[in-house]
C-alpha cells in the first residue's frame, strides 16, 4: 500500500495523468454535466479522473477536510479560489468572513496542491475539452458547496460520499 503525504498528492496525480492508457476505463465526455470516476482508492487517499466540456464547472466547494491536488492532463481549467480579502499573504488554507475570489488558469501539465481548508471552483472556460486528475487524502467523505453573499462565504449544501457521488 502507498502512503501519501500532503506534499505527494500532486506527484500521484502526475503519475496517473502520465498513464491515461493504463486507466481501467476511457475518459468520457457528458454533454449535460462534467463526468467523473474514481481511478484508485487506498486507505489514506483516492484518485479521480474528471472530464470537462467547454462551460462545465463546479460550484464553489471545499473537500470536507481532505487535502489534495489536481493536475490538468489535457485542455485548461480556470480556478477561482477563496482568499482572505484583508491578508497580505493570501493563504489558500485560510478562509475569513470577508473572502474574495482570486482566479488563475491552469493548462495541460500544470497542477496545484491544496490544504484541508481550501475552497474553490473549477470551470472549463476554454473552447476545447479538458481532462484532469484529482487526489484527495484522506478519502473524501463530504464536500460543502458555498456561495458568496455580500462578502461572506455561505454554506449552501453538504454532499456526502455514497449519496451525491
Amino acid at each position: 500500500m502507498i502512503t501519501v503525504t500532503d506534499s505527494d498528492h500532486l506527484a500521484v496525480a502526475r503519475r496517473y495523468a502520465e498513464r491515461v492508457d493504463d486507466w481501467p476505463f476511457a475518459p468520457r465526455f457528458d454533454p449535460v454535466q462534467r463526468w467523473y470516476k474514481r481511478l484508485a482508492g487506498e486507505e489514506d487517499f483516492e484518485v479521480w479522473a474528471l472530464t470537462w466540456l467547454p462551460g462545465q464547472g463546479t460550484d464553489l466547494h471545499d473537500h470536507g477536510g481532505s487535502a489534495g491536488a489536481f493536475l490538468v492532463h489535457a485542455g485548461q481549467l480556470t480556478e477561482h479560489c477563496v482568499m482572505p480579502a484583508d491578508s497580505a499573504e493570501r493563504s489558500a488554507s485560510s478562509v475569513t468572513a470577508r473572502p474574495e475570489l482570486v482566479s488563475g488558469t491552469i493548462g495541460a501539465g500544470g497542477g496545484r496542491r491544496f490544504g484541508p481548508r481550501h475552497v474553490h471552483q473549477l470551470i472549463n472556460n476554454a473552447d476545447t475539452p479538458a481532462i484532469s486528475v484529482h487526489v484527495y487524502g484522506p478519502r473524501l467523505t463530504t464536500m460543502t458547496r458555498y456561495r458568496l453573499d455580500a462578502g461572506h462565504l455561505v454554506p449552501v449544501a453538504i454532499d456526502r460520499a455514497g449519496a451525491q457521488w
